[in-house]
């Protein structure tokens, strides 16, 4: 299969942009980090103006047409293509989205070089002849399935990373839980802070650092919770959750959009537990 031309991005400059520097327009008008001018400004194919390669102190005219690349060359790095399952449910000239599945393992790491969900993308990308880069936008915990989105290229991934901070951005989960919450909805505020001797493990500490998780108990049965968690920046699911009694056994889903019906997932808790029956989330814990 032909190899993709890596990603462009292109500008015909306008009579108010004339005579500005190259430098000015890639970071106003296309939106392009110092990081990224600097990591495409010396390669051949870099910055063109009309095709011919520029230097970003260049002053373009009117009508001429600027095109910069922004897929990193070297963006795979020492990653090891390596066949393996893909749930891809988008994809575009700029991100891929992936239904990852509980226990897949996101980066390479310790132990797992060449078995991960990045792993799995770059093979993909070397089979379908796609030049692209392999960036996660965000974490999924190795227990944790729902939607991944990993960028192309080292601008989308600078893009998609900001709009994880913006108040328009949900974070959004269903999780079961080993024991109930009380009361079966509200909202955890709970600062977290490290455990003494433990550079992973968190816990509630009043000098911790801020936290807020929303939560809402969906359905209840044998002692367990389906529960839908809204999680603040800096939140922690699991530690916020034991603070009010319940052990987070498994999260379900992550990324679920705003117009979703977590409802609809509900019948999943009692297959997952096996549950003979269920009860109303204002009943009692399942323990006769």
């Amino acid at each position: 299969m032909a190899q993709q031309s890596p990603r462009r991005l292109e500008l015909t400059v306008t009579a108010d942009q004339a005579g500005e520097k190259i430098d000015t327009l890639l970071r106003r008008e296309l939106r392009l980090s110092g990081t990224v001018i600097r990591r495409v400004k010396w390669l051949d194919d870099g910055i063109l103006l009309d095709g011919m390669r520029v230097t970003t102190a260049c002053r373009p005219a009117a009508g001429q047409v600027l095109s910069v690349r922004v897929a990193d060359p070297d963006g795979q790095g020492d990653m090891v293509p390596t066949p393996g399952p893909l749930d891809i449910v988008y994809e575009d000239g700029d991100l891929l989205v992936l239904n990852k599945a509980p226990g897949a393992l996101v980066h390479p790491g310790p132990g797992h070089y060449s078995d991960t969900l990045c792993n799995y993308i770059a093979w993909y990308y070397k089979k379908a002849g796609i030049s692209a880069d392999v960036h996660p936008v965000q974490r999924l915990d190795k227990g944790t399935s729902g939607l991944l989105v990993v960028a192309k290229h080292p601008h989308a991934q600078e893009q998609l990373k900001g709009q994880l901070h913006t108040p328009t951005f949900r974070r959004i989960y269903l999780a079961v839980c080993e024991g109930i919450p009380r009361p079966p909805e509200g909202r955890i505020d709970a600062p977290i802070g490290r455990v003494p001797g433990s550079l992973m493990a968190r816990q509630v500490d009043p000098a911790g650092q801020p936290a807020s998780t929303r939560y809402r108990v969906l359905r209840t049965g044998q002692g367990r919770a389906l529960v839908e968690l809204e999680v603040k920046p800096g939140g922690g699911v699991r530690v916020e959750l034991m603070d009010k009694g319940a052990a987070l056994g498994a999260i379900l889903k992550a990324g679920l959009p705003q117009d979703g019906d977590p409802e609809a997932v509900a019948s999943f808790f009692a297959a997952l537990q096996g549950a003979a029956r269920e009860e109303p989330a204002s009943g009692d814990d399942g323990k006769n």
